[in-house]
């Protein structure tokens, strides 16, 4: 068990890197979940291009735009990409765990599919960063160039954001500006403090 992790989760498009970057500002350690992914994906070029195909590869590499075009579209191959990664990135995140647990101050674990997943059993405490459903749209509509259409499946591939809500320990909610999201943080800091009194932030 990790007592001083906090896993930071939410869905696409709900900000949680954004948080994940202030929170480095603030001081605290992030182990970010998908930069693991990134590295597992780089090592296992070859068994993952036999699964999907070269399609998938630009420059000899793993494209992870096709990886997820084709992915997203559908479910088999979704479940399948993730029976493969999730227990390699799991493995890799508990081991990332390990020193900054023995420092006795709170740190972060980015988890993007931590409910969804539902194998991370050494992790007990959990900040959702909510926004609502159409918020979330709109936001990757506009990052991921998708049309309505598109943007609605991607949600819906995921675990319900209210849902996630309701299961969270804490909630850091993202539906408005940089100044409000940063407020948000700030008082969620603030607990944090209450529970670490050796925290200096």
């Amino acid at each position: 068990m990790y007592q001083n992790a906090f896993v930071l989760t939410g869905t696409i498009g709900s900000g949680k890197s954004t948080v994940a970057n202030f929170l480095k500002l603030y001081g605290f350690h992030v182990i970010d979940a998908d930069k693991i992914t990134h590295e597992i994906l780089e090592k296992n070029t070859d068994k993952i291009t036999e699964i999907f195909g070269k399609q998938i590869l630009e420059n000899g590499k793993i494209s992870r735009q096709k990886l997820g075009n084709l992915v997203f579209k559908d479910k088999n191959k979704l479940e399948m990409l993730e029976n493969f990664l999730h227990p390699k990135i799991r493995d890799k995140i508990y081991k990332n765990c390990e020193l900054p647990e023995i420092s006795g101050f709170p740190y972060f674990v980015d988890i993007p599919l931590f409910y969804e997943k539902n194998n991370y059993k050494n992790f007990k405490k959990v900040v959702v960063v909510y926004a609502k459903n159409e918020i979330l749209k709109e936001r990757i509509k506009k990052r991921n160039h998708l049309n309505d259409e598109e943007a609605k499946n991607r949600i819906n591939l995921q675990m319900n954001i209210e849902k996630k809500r309701e299961m969270a320990n804490f909630v850091i909610d993202n539906s408005g500006d940089l100044k409000h999201l940063e407020s948000e943080i700030l008082k969620f800091i603030k607990g944090l403090k209450n529970e670490y009194k050796n925290l200096k932030i």
